[in-house]
């Protein structure tokens, strides 16, 4: 799988995972959960796209950690349009902003746990 496709799967994952989680957010009944999670999916995968923050292969320690600072914030920022942007394209709803930097922090981490594990990682710094 190449780089974006494992970032796309670690954001489908983070997304899923945030809100499944955190009793923060809202995904709605039962036909709106998948349109609630593929429409916040869509927006952090478009918007992570544009303005690519990480690896594209194992790094030391110290630049894993800057990357995942850095795409912390952008995740942030992102859950905290989609908090906005929710409710008024689907029946997502996220409440708080302790809630928005944890689902921001879970999803940074599955995006870099996945670019860290995946075979192509292993490949691309050898």
């Amino acid at each position: 799988m190449s780089d974006q496709g494992i970032r796309k799967l670690g954001v489908l994952v983070g997304v899923g995972a945030a809100g499944a989680l955190l009793p923060g957010i809202t995904l709605g009944t039962e036909t709106g959960v998948v349109l609630s999670v593929l429409m916040a999916a869509l927006v952090m995968v478009v918007l992570t796209q544009l303005v690519h923050i990480g690896p594209t292969g194992r790094v030391p320690l110290p630049l894993l950690a800057v990357f995942g600072l850095v795409g912390f914030v952008q995740d942030a920022l992102i859950w905290w349009l989609l908090s906005w942007l929710g409710p008024k394209i689907s029946e997502l709803r996220v409440e708080g902003f302790a809630t928005i930097l944890l689902a921001a922090l879970i999803t940074r981490s599955t995006v870099l746990l996945l670019s860290q594990l995946s075979p192509a990682a292993e490949t691309a710094g050898d």
